[in-house]
């Protein structure tokens, strides 16, 4: 081991944060868990340990999945990570000069201009980090915009784009309130009316929102509009092949999570963040954007337009500080949606809505569990149970399924109710095997 601190180094830093010695520095730490007593054993060959390897793979337990609450199983066809994986995309990082590579440039245009089309909004980022910081760069615009300090969103924003939310409002000189539902799962129009104000800066609208459920979006729209503040909408990809686009009922901002888009689940990530706005707000977007110039030579070129960030311009003059785009995610997304094309996402979308839809109406034939709250809902619902939500998923799980998210987790008052998801993936017999695990609890 080699390290370039030499005694009086490491005498000056531990006087700096007065510690006598190393070891008492980490004294937070057990002492069975630090060097050199960490019982670890010999080192094995290659062979060995990829036997080893093989070994505890072979204990994960294949579990036919419901789960969703943010992240979706979906079919993603070979050709994408086929054509992602080559490697002139899979070894580049993010663009950063306008000389990049004409070929990651061009599959961020293309990126762009899918991403344009498939939300109806008139301008998209080179994609961020996941749906959650979108959401968030996209509120601290909306303040830019409007010089507006409040800032409401809906009860069933999903947890982690709330917390993601105040983590970067926080310092930032806004307050984020919190409209209630309604008990069939969807906003009261009444409390929204009462909340806005001409300190509203923008309502953030998930749609559908936590629950799965679909909203009044086209009202919610006037309604926000006519207190003079943004709209800023958060959509499910996938669901816009059935679902009513931000852009047809009016969003100033509309971001999403690009992982449904060509991105396996992969334990939870990593995510695509999805940024689209109109073209008013094209220079309030941090990141970049590329579009097409010609060269000298009167040929087509790829460059990067707009780039709001403090690489490239002065730091107090940049959208933002955090705007790395994800660049192998988006190329998943667009390959994706370039194979499937309108017709095809239409056809996986109403997939997704009619598989949910069986599955909720087989639930409700099981006495003491009932699907669903009187909403319309897109690929997931609320599953009120006779029992824990939590009970419910540990039987299940003993009979190979992932029975759903359990909502006591985020609300106390929910522990008996689960979140349940049913993509095109999930076949009859799935459902079926669903139902009558059900039954026998």
């Amino acid at each position: 081991m080699f390290t370039p601190h030499t005694r009086e180094d490491e005498k000056e830093m531990l006087d700096a944060v007065g510690v006598p010695s190393v070891q008492d520095l980490l004294s937070g730490i057990p002492a069975e868990l630090r060097y050199p007593a960490l019982h670890l054993p010999s080192a094995l060959t290659e062979q060995s340990l990829t036997a080893h390897m093989h070994r505890l793979a072979a204990q994960n337990k294949p579990l036919t999945n419901f789960i969703g609450a943010g992240m979706y199983e979906h079919f993603i066809p070979a050709a994408v990570p086929a054509l992602s994986g080559r490697g002139e995309f899979l070894t580049a990082y993010t663009p950063y000069q306008a000389e990049a590579s004409q070929g990651t440039l061009q599959t961020i245009y293309e990126f762009q201009s899918c991403i344009c089309a498939l939300l109806e909004m008139d301008v998209a980022t080179a994609s961020h980090y996941d749906g959650a910081t979108a959401l968030a760069e996209a509120v601290l615009a909306a303040h830019r915009v409007t010089g507006r300090s409040e800032v409401l969103i809906s009860t069933l924003l999903h947890p982690h784009y709330k917390e993601v939310l105040k983590t970067y409002t926080r310092h930032a000189g806004i307050s984020v309130y919190e409209v209630k539902v309604k008990g069939d799962g969807t906003l009261s129009a009444a409390d929204l009316q009462a909340q806005l104000s001409d300190n509203t800066a923008c309502f953030v609208l998930p749609n559908p929102n936590f629950l799965g459920n679909l909203e009044d979006a086209q009202a919610i729209s006037a309604a926000v509009h006519a207190a003079g503040a943004l709209l800023v909408a958060v959509v499910n990809p996938i669901s816009l092949g059935v679902v009513q686009t931000p852009g047809a009922y009016g969003a100033d901002f509309a971001v999403c999570e690009g992982q449904p888009l060509g991105n396996p689940v992969n334990f939870g990530g990593p995510g695509l963040g999805i940024m689209t706005a109109k073209k008013a707000y094209m220079r309030q977007l941090p990141g970049r954007m590329v579009g097409i110039a010609k060269d000298k030579n009167g040929q087509r070129a790829f460059v990067l337009t707009l780039q709001a960030r403090e690489q490239h311009i002065r730091r107090e003059k940049a959208a933002s500080n955090i705007c790395s785009n994800e660049a192998i995610c988006a190329l998943n997304a667009v390959i994706y949606l370039t194979l499937l094309g309108p017709q095809g996402l239409k056809e996986v979308a109403e997939l997704n809505l009619e598989r949910a839809h069986q599955l909720a109406d087989l639930i409700n034939t099981i006495k003491g569990f009932h699907a669903g709250t009187g909403a319309p809902f897109f690929n997931e619902f609320l599953v009120q149970c006779p029992v824990p939500a939590s009970q419910v998923i540990e039987k299940l799980e003993s009979r190979g399924i992932a029975a759903g998210f359990d909502l006591g987790k985020t609300c106390p008052q929910m522990a008996n109710c689960l979140l349940v998801c049913a993509t095109e993936m999930r076949t009859q017999a799935d459902l079926q095997a669903y139902v009558s695990a059900l039954g026998e609890i």
